[in-house]
């Protein structure tokens, strides 16, 4: 499934914040393309790093890298249909600080799980995660338009935001499972990423949003 747009609402004003992740992101994965799996590496965060006092600026930095050409895609697509009544809804400003936020928020809480742990971790999908849940508190009743896929053959439909978002999580584990970067000797993910991340969203997002923005949106 392919999500494309909101069907309830339209955004009042072009998503800026978005759109500069979304070019950031894509920008960072052309670097990891040319410069290897060294400069991933570099600068993924390590439990066990930030757990003895070291690298944070790692915390910030792996936000914005991608295991996969899956991932990096799947991410951007869901984030894309999210993301900007999100950003209408809280205002630019704060937009970027919440997702940010719970970008960092998601990666403490994998350190949290897994203090001791030397596998490097890396990708946005916390920090989506939590405008996911942003999005399932501010427009809990909101439909997005999709494309569906059956083999060759395509059809659209509105389907609830809640399914997507459920969606976007096996979506997760899939692409995650095809990364060595993200995948510990166990073939284990970084489960607590996603689910602090969207706690945090679903937990933070009235914080954040603007009352009269909201109200414009019909939300």
């Amino acid at each position: 499934m392919i999500p494309l747009s909101d069907i309830d609402r339209r955004p009042l004003h072009f998503p800026v914040i978005t759109a500069f992740i979304i070019g950031t992101n894509v920008l960072m994965f052309l670097f990891e393309i040319l410069k290897g799996e060294g400069f991933i590496l570099h600068w993924s965060f390590v439990p066990s790093e930030i757990s003895s006092g070291r690298n944070f600026i790692t915390i910030l930095t792996a936000l914005f890298l991608h295991g996969s050409i899956l991932h990096i895609v799947g991410n951007m697509i869901y984030f894309w249909a999210f993301g900007p009544e999100i950003e209408d809804a809280m205002g630019r400003l704060f937009y970027a600080v919440f997702y940010l936020s719970g970008g960092i928020v998601a990666s403490l809480a994998q350190v949290i799980v897994q203090p001791f742990s030397t596998i490097p971790n890396l990708g946005a999908s916390g920090a989506i995660a939590a405008v996911m849940g942003a999005f399932l508190v501010t427009f809990p009743k909101d439909r997005i338009r999709t494309i569906i896929f059956l083999g060759w053959f395509f059809f659209i439909r509105f389907i609830p935001a809640v399914i997507l978002v459920g969606f976007w999580f096996v979506l997760q584990l899939l692409s995650e499972a095809g990364s060595l970067v993200q995948v510990d000797t166990r073939g284990g993910v970084a489960y607590m990423a996603h689910i602090g991340g969207f706690v945090f969203g679903m937990a933070s997002a009235r914080l954040f949003e603007s009352r009269q923005r909201s109200a414009r949106q019909g939300g």
